[in-house]
């Protein structure tokens, strides 16, 4: 015959061993995107807590939502929204279920949080740098021996979906691939100093440095210091680029000392693809794609600037072709005494 004492004693004793094994459930805020760990946040937006805050910080003045409705999105979720699809890559309506909201309000929000980002372009990204010409110079220095250098150029293409309209064949670049060339420069530490982000990608790379802004104000020596470009350029006073056939040692040392110190800018793409998933294609118009790369150049300053964890780093495929454009005679001069006297 069974006692209830007894019984009622092993179940009270099965009840306290279950909930000491059992784990404490928390239950989180799902409406608040940063309540979550930072490893959460890292995997699916790029960045940590303390990154996401900052950026909501920034764009909170250009993204608030000025409703008055219960179920308006707020800066956090906005934020996430748009980070979400520029490390992801992935559709609007993937980003839209991840999240739980609507593929309409998913566009909304990449939209306004891009072009708000857009106008933060020449806070986070000014030429050559925001440390001194000096600090910047020695910090290439310390790379190879490679001296009066403020920085490292080179293009890069992001493909996009095929236009409509009459200039569709403007964007198709020479491996038959529709995509914007983007042009950028960058410093020792891969943050990006300059951007051009407008042109198709038929555009020949010494062509859109040869248009720019920049250029002309590098031609009037506005700046002290030299760029690195690859073979696709001409040899310029201020750009650099390295001997089609080396003739001597000197030659030979400063095309290897070359090639080290503008591979940072190799290193920058790599990492920039890497972080913003969404860079390896962009289902969008050209334009949006031109608005949408400056966006995640300017989140990846804020990244390195708030040291944020780097992701592993994809270096693209080299794009590098002869150049067309002859060399500059003075350009050639000044390599030569680079040359003679660096890396002799």
């Amino acid at each position: 015959m069974a006692c209830p004492f007894i019984d009622e004693v092993v179940d009270e004793g099965a009840i306290i061993i279950r909930r000491a094994f059992q784990r404490e459930r928390t239950f989180r805020d799902r409406a608040d995107p940063l309540a979550f760990s930072d490893y959460y946040l890292h995997e699916r937006y790029r960045f940590l807590r303390e990154g996401i805050a900052y950026i909501c910080r920034l764009l909170s003045p250009h993204i608030t939502n000025s409703t008055r409705r219960n179920k308006a999105l707020t800066v956090p979720q906005t934020v996430c929204i748009a980070l979400r699809f520029f490390a992801s890559g992935t559709f609007l309506y993937t980003v839209g279920d991840a999240e739980n909201i609507s593929k309409a309000s998913v566009c909304r929000s990449v939209r306004i949080v891009y072009l708000s980002l857009k106008k933060l372009l020449n806070v986070f990204i000014t030429f050559p740098g925001h440390r001194a010409i000096h600090s910047i110079k020695q910090a290439f220095y310390g790379i190879a021996a490679f001296p009066n250098v403020i920085g490292a150029l080179d293009c890069t293409h992001v493909r996009i979906k095929r236009p409509s309209g009459p200039h569709e064949g403007d964007f198709v670049n020479r491996k038959s691939l529709h995509s914007i060339n983007v042009q950028m420069i960058c410093d020792a530490d891969c943050i990006i100093t300059n951007v051009e982000a407008k042109w198709p990608g038929s555009v020949h790379d010494s062509r859109i440095f040869r248009a720019s802004s920049l250029s002309h104000q590098l031609a009037q020596g506005q700046f002290s210091g030299v760029l690195l470009g690859d073979k696709g350029y001409a040899c310029l006073p201020y750009l650099l680029t390295p001997y089609q056939e080396t003739q001597t040692e000197a030659q030979h040392n400063y095309n290897i000392a070359h090639a080290r110190t503008r591979a940072r800018i190799e290193m920058a793409f790599g990492l920039i693809k890497s972080r913003f998933q969404c860079l390896n294609y962009l289902r969008v118009i050209p334009q949006r794609a031109c608005d949408i790369v400056v966006a995640c150049v300017v989140l990846h300053n804020i990244a390195c600037l708030k040291r944020e964890r780097q992701p592993r780093m994809v270096v693209e495929q080299d794009w590098d072709i002869e150049g067309i454009f002859d060399d500059n005679e003075i350009g050639r001069v000044i390599r030569d005494s680079y040359a003679n006297n660096y890396f002799s």
